[in-house]
């Protein structure tokens, strides 16, 4: 990734990044992550929950380019979750970084360096560092990787891409069905292209007439 080569702070903050690609989480809630909210395994899976919330976090880090990233909780309670279950990589990810930096006094996993809330400014500079470390500097000219909000998107992608049904895509991320298909219509619409594929080599080889 990167981010764990630019300074202690990268090193901080890599499982940070990570829950935004493996839990898909929101910058705003993997900020809020708090010990008791993680299910750590010592092997196999394990789950976050992460709250739901609308904070102003600047249009730079939301889906929908709002400064208020509420997409999809609109009709729900400000104080609700959601259980999003995550890959071994990311367990061992979190288990290593609470094993070298621990925890806040209010159990919360990712700090400012001062101690306090994390910032945007802060991982988005370090993502900033990260991103002209590791591409090309025709690839940094574009909009690749631009923002860490970037790897949210990807964790979705990925999620669709695997095959897992969207409505589970939807419910993991936080998003409404038709929310998720406005924004990643073009994955959906490859994967409904490669089903409609399937179904007529299925019919093909049963074809009766």
């Amino acid at each position: 990734m990167g981010v764990a080569e630019q300074s202690e702070r990268g090193a901080h903050l890599k499982a940070f990044f990570g829950c935004l690609y493996y839990a898909a989480a929101r910058p705003a809630e993997a900020t809020a992550l708090a010990l008791p909210d993680c299910v750590l395994p010592e092997t196999g899976w394990g789950e976050l929950v992460l709250a739901r919330s609308t904070p102003r976090v600047g249009s730079a880090w939301t889906d929908t380019g709002e400064s208020f990233d509420s997409r999809g909780l609109k009709r729900r309670a400000r104080n609700a979750t959601r259980s999003v279950p995550i890959p071994p990589v990311l367990v061992r990810m979190l288990r290593e970084h609470i094993a070298t930096f621990g925890v806040a006094a209010d159990g919360r996993l990712f700090r400012a360096t001062q101690g306090g809330h994390l910032l945007s400014k802060e991982y988005g500079d370090i993502w900033k560092a990260a991103r002209l470390t590791v591409l090309t500097e025709a690839e940094a000219a574009t909009p690749l990787a631009e923002k860490p909000y970037s790897l949210r998107r990807a964790g979705v992608s990925l999620w669709l891409m695997s095959g897992v049904a969207p409505a589970e895509v939807a419910r993991r991320a936080g998003h409404s069905i038709a929310v998720l298909f406005r924004f990643y219509a073009k994955v959906i619409h490859g994967l409904q292209q490669e089903a409609n594929e399937k179904i007529e080599l299925a019919l093909t080889a049963t074809d009766l007439t």
